[in-house]
């Protein structure tokens, strides 16, 4: 690690409330460039904690920069994660309210549920399916604390992967009745088709996003708890949303879930 607790504890702090608050800021990394991985984590964790002693709940996990090309493109070898919170949970069909979000964007997601632990290393596909209780189709909002949504690897680990809100819903399955490398999807803006796509997307196989958060947090001594709610990372590109979109997610064979944006 390059930064101590006091400058980590600074950051965190500066960008929760830019997320509370709904307002940008630059990429940490501008100031901090010397920051590394351990760091843009630890400042993550850091809003985690802070979150909790205020009375939030953290409801699960979510994975980002899930397609080879866009990890590639970014010089890493696996994706980023981050944590989903109570307070962005949004029932299917319910509301997003835009004044408490900066520029938000939309991606279509399958989501995992567990009924086991899952912990790294070694953590593979078989092992995630195993330990998974059932998927759903999920939506992901996600806003990041950056001006214009530009920003690096480490500046977006340490903002919590641009988490902000999210829905699921539709028909669970259990995974040995969908082929989740396959499951088409057809993302829907105000009634018209603006993205589609197929599991495969996500690493060839949304599980192995789930397998390698699992190999993260073992890492860190840490695992997937049972009945964790996980977002396996959008299957297609981020989709820019205002107040007045109508969102509808249809997933082959898996239903349909909805959100508008106020």
């Amino acid at each position: 690690m390059k930064l101590d607790k006091a400058i980590i504890a600074k950051l965190a702090e500066h960008l929760e409330n830019c997320e509370l608050e709904a307002r940008d800021t630059l990429k940490i990394t501008e100031e901090y460039p010397d920051m590394d991985f351990e760091d843009a984590y630890a400042i993550q964790e850091a809003i985690k904690q802070r979150k909790i002693a205020r009375g939030n709940k953290i409801t699960g996990f979510k994975a980002g920069l899930t397609s080879h090309a866009k990890m590639k493109q970014m010089g890493v070898s696996m994706p980023v994660f981050g944590f989903i919170t109570d307070y962005g949970c949004i029932l299917d069909g319910g509301e997003v309210k835009t004044s408490e979000l900066i520029h938000p964007k939309v991606e279509p997601e399958i989501a995992f549920v567990t009924k086991a632990p899952l912990r790294g290393p070694g953590c593979h596909i078989a092992a995630v399916l195993a330990a998974t209780d059932f998927v759903l189709p999920g939506i992901e909002v996600i806003d990041s604390r950056y001006r214009d949504f530009k920003f690096d690897l480490k500046s977006v680990i340490a903002d919590n992967t641009s988490a902000a809100r999210y829905v699921v819903g539709g028909m669970i399955k259990s995974p040995a009745d969908v082929d989740m490398r396959t499951v088409g999807i057809v993302l829907e803006k105000n009634g018209e088709p603006v993205a589609f796509g197929a599991g495969a997307a996500v690493l060839n196989h949304p599980a192995a996003a789930i397998a390698m958060l699992a190999n993260h947090l073992g890492a860190r001594g840490e695992e997937i708890p049972a009945g964790s709610l996980i977002l396996s990372g959008g299957i297609t590109e981020a989709v820019v949303v205002k107040a007045g979109d109508a969102i509808t997610l249809r997933v082959q064979g898996m239903g349909s879930i909805s959100l508008r944006f106020v």
